[in-house]
Protein backbone atom coordinates (compact mmCIF):
# COMPACT_ATOMS: atom_id res chain seq x y z
CA UNK A 1 0.00 0.00 0.00
CA UNK A 2 1.47 3.48 -0.62
CA UNK A 3 -0.09 7.15 -0.17
CA UNK A 4 -3.01 7.86 -2.56
CA UNK A 5 -4.05 11.66 -3.38
CA UNK A 6 -7.63 12.03 -2.51
CA UNK A 7 -7.76 13.33 -6.46
CA UNK A 8 -6.56 10.28 -7.54
CA UNK A 9 -8.83 7.94 -5.58
CA UNK A 10 -10.96 5.53 -7.77
CA UNK A 11 -13.15 3.65 -5.82
CA UNK A 12 -16.96 2.16 -7.31
CA UNK A 13 -19.05 3.42 -4.82
CA UNK A 14 -21.80 0.75 -5.18
CA UNK A 15 -19.65 -1.57 -4.93
CA UNK A 16 -17.15 -1.51 -2.80
CA UNK A 17 -18.99 -1.17 0.76
CA UNK A 18 -22.10 -3.04 -0.14
CA UNK A 19 -20.46 -5.91 -1.97
CA UNK A 20 -16.51 -5.97 -0.85
CA UNK A 21 -17.88 -4.27 3.27
CA UNK A 22 -14.72 -2.88 5.28
CA UNK A 23 -13.51 -2.08 8.50
CA UNK A 24 -14.27 0.68 10.34
CA UNK A 25 -11.66 1.20 12.74
CA UNK A 26 -12.59 3.68 16.14
CA UNK A 27 -11.07 4.36 19.21
CA UNK A 28 -7.81 6.02 19.80
CA UNK A 29 -7.43 3.61 23.34
CA UNK A 30 -8.41 -0.14 22.73
CA UNK A 31 -9.26 0.56 18.84
CA UNK A 32 -11.85 -1.53 17.36
CA UNK A 33 -12.79 -2.99 14.17
CA UNK A 34 -16.32 -3.23 13.11
CA UNK A 35 -17.64 -4.64 9.76
CA UNK A 36 -19.81 -1.93 7.49
CA UNK A 37 -21.66 -2.39 4.53
CA UNK A 38 -23.25 0.82 4.74
CA UNK A 39 -21.76 4.54 3.88
CA UNK A 40 -21.15 6.29 1.24
CA UNK A 41 -18.39 8.62 -0.52
CA UNK A 42 -18.81 12.07 -1.49
CA UNK A 43 -18.16 15.86 -1.26
CA UNK A 44 -19.63 18.36 1.23
CA UNK A 45 -18.44 21.52 2.37
CA UNK A 46 -15.98 21.24 -0.02
CA UNK A 47 -14.34 18.64 1.32
CA UNK A 48 -13.90 15.44 0.55
CA UNK A 49 -15.76 12.97 2.69
CA UNK A 50 -16.34 9.25 3.97
CA UNK A 51 -19.72 8.92 5.74
CA UNK A 52 -20.30 5.48 7.65
CA UNK A 53 -23.50 4.76 9.82
CA UNK A 54 -23.04 3.33 13.42
CA UNK A 55 -25.92 2.09 15.84
CA UNK A 56 -25.57 3.53 19.12
CA UNK A 57 -26.08 0.00 20.74
CA UNK A 58 -22.46 -0.88 19.06
CA UNK A 59 -18.90 -0.61 21.19
CA UNK A 60 -17.79 1.12 18.64
CA UNK A 61 -19.77 3.65 18.49
CA UNK A 62 -19.15 5.14 21.54
CA UNK A 63 -15.23 4.81 20.24
CA UNK A 64 -15.99 7.17 17.64
CA UNK A 65 -17.88 9.44 20.41
CA UNK A 66 -14.91 9.97 22.80
CA UNK A 67 -12.24 10.14 19.41
CA UNK A 68 -14.12 11.45 16.73
CA UNK A 69 -11.87 9.92 14.04
CA UNK A 70 -11.91 6.99 12.33
CA UNK A 71 -10.44 5.02 9.63
CA UNK A 72 -12.32 2.76 6.75
CA UNK A 73 -10.43 -0.34 5.56
CA UNK A 74 -10.63 -2.57 2.46
CA UNK A 75 -9.48 -5.92 2.83
CA UNK A 76 -8.79 -8.57 -0.03
CA UNK A 77 -11.03 -10.86 -0.59
CA UNK A 78 -9.09 -13.75 1.52
CA UNK A 79 -9.16 -12.04 4.63
CA UNK A 80 -13.37 -12.15 4.34
CA UNK A 81 -13.28 -14.48 7.47
CA UNK A 82 -12.03 -11.25 9.45
CA UNK A 83 -14.89 -9.25 8.20
CA UNK A 84 -17.33 -11.47 8.74
CA UNK A 85 -16.21 -12.14 12.77
CA UNK A 86 -15.76 -8.28 12.90
CA UNK A 87 -19.68 -8.12 12.05
CA UNK A 88 -20.48 -10.77 14.31
CA UNK A 89 -18.73 -10.39 17.55
CA UNK A 90 -18.25 -7.38 20.09
CA UNK A 91 -15.36 -5.69 20.99
CA UNK A 92 -16.79 -5.78 24.17
CA UNK A 93 -16.53 -8.76 24.48
CA UNK A 94 -13.65 -9.86 22.28
CA UNK A 95 -9.92 -8.37 21.24
CA UNK A 96 -10.84 -8.56 17.11
CA UNK A 97 -7.30 -7.55 16.44
CA UNK A 98 -5.76 -11.14 18.18
CA UNK A 99 -8.93 -13.05 17.17
CA UNK A 100 -8.23 -11.92 13.33
CA UNK A 101 -4.48 -12.08 13.03
CA UNK A 102 -5.47 -8.55 11.80
CA UNK A 103 -2.21 -5.51 12.73
CA UNK A 104 -2.85 -2.17 13.24
CA UNK A 105 -0.55 0.35 11.49
CA UNK A 106 -0.29 3.52 12.73
CA UNK A 107 -2.37 6.33 10.40
CA UNK A 108 -0.63 10.03 8.88
CA UNK A 109 -3.10 12.13 9.88
CA UNK A 110 -4.97 11.01 12.81
CA UNK A 111 -4.72 9.39 16.32
CA UNK A 112 -6.77 5.78 15.04
CA UNK A 113 -5.12 2.96 13.64
CA UNK A 114 -5.38 1.60 9.97
CA UNK A 115 -5.24 -2.03 9.39
CA UNK A 116 -2.25 -3.19 8.02
CA UNK A 117 -3.50 -6.38 6.07
CA UNK A 118 -6.11 -3.45 3.75
CA UNK A 119 -6.13 -3.06 0.21
CA UNK A 120 -7.59 0.55 1.43
CA UNK A 121 -6.99 2.90 3.97
CA UNK A 122 -8.96 6.13 4.29
CA UNK A 123 -8.17 8.32 7.40
CA UNK A 124 -11.38 10.32 8.64
CA UNK A 125 -11.97 13.50 11.21
CA UNK A 126 -15.55 13.55 11.99
CA UNK A 127 -17.17 16.54 10.95
CA UNK A 128 -20.55 16.19 11.81
CA UNK A 129 -23.04 13.36 13.32
CA UNK A 130 -26.70 12.89 12.20
CA UNK A 131 -29.06 10.90 13.93
CA UNK A 132 -31.53 8.89 12.09
CA UNK A 133 -35.09 10.16 12.22
CA UNK A 134 -37.46 7.67 11.45
CA UNK A 135 -40.35 10.44 11.39
CA UNK A 136 -38.84 11.61 8.33
CA UNK A 137 -38.92 8.01 6.66
CA UNK A 138 -40.75 8.71 2.86
CA UNK A 139 -40.58 4.73 2.55
CA UNK A 140 -41.96 3.18 6.04
CA UNK A 141 -40.55 -0.12 4.22
CA UNK A 142 -37.00 0.74 5.76
CA UNK A 143 -38.51 0.15 9.15
CA UNK A 144 -38.19 -2.90 8.47
CA UNK A 145 -34.33 -2.80 9.13
CA UNK A 146 -34.81 -1.52 12.79
CA UNK A 147 -37.06 -4.51 14.58
CA UNK A 148 -34.96 -3.43 17.88
CA UNK A 149 -35.29 0.64 17.20
CA UNK A 150 -32.44 1.15 17.59
CA UNK A 151 -31.27 3.65 14.39
CA UNK A 152 -27.97 4.54 13.10
CA UNK A 153 -26.29 7.84 13.52
CA UNK A 154 -24.32 8.94 10.39
CA UNK A 155 -20.71 9.75 11.05
CA UNK A 156 -19.38 12.53 8.26
CA UNK A 157 -15.69 12.33 7.99
CA UNK A 158 -13.37 14.69 6.32
CA UNK A 159 -10.84 12.35 4.13
CA UNK A 160 -7.32 13.55 5.45
CA UNK A 161 -5.30 10.74 3.40
CA UNK A 162 -5.77 7.77 1.36
CA UNK A 163 -3.20 4.46 1.44
CA UNK A 164 -3.90 2.06 -1.23
CA UNK A 165 -2.93 -0.60 -3.15
CA UNK A 166 -2.82 -0.03 -7.15
CA UNK A 167 -6.54 -0.72 -7.52
CA UNK A 168 -7.64 2.07 -6.08
CA UNK A 169 -5.32 4.61 -8.41
CA UNK A 170 -7.32 6.25 -10.99
CA UNK A 171 -5.44 5.40 -14.08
Amino acid sequence: MHWIEIEQLAVRPFHVLDKEWALLVGGARGANPMTVSWGGFGTIWNRPTATVYVRPTRYTFSLLKSTPEFTLNVLPETLRPALDLCGSQSGRDVDKWEATGLTPAPSEKITVPRVAQAELSIECRVMATMAVDPSRFLDQGLMGNYPERDYHTAFLGEVLAVWGSDRFLAR
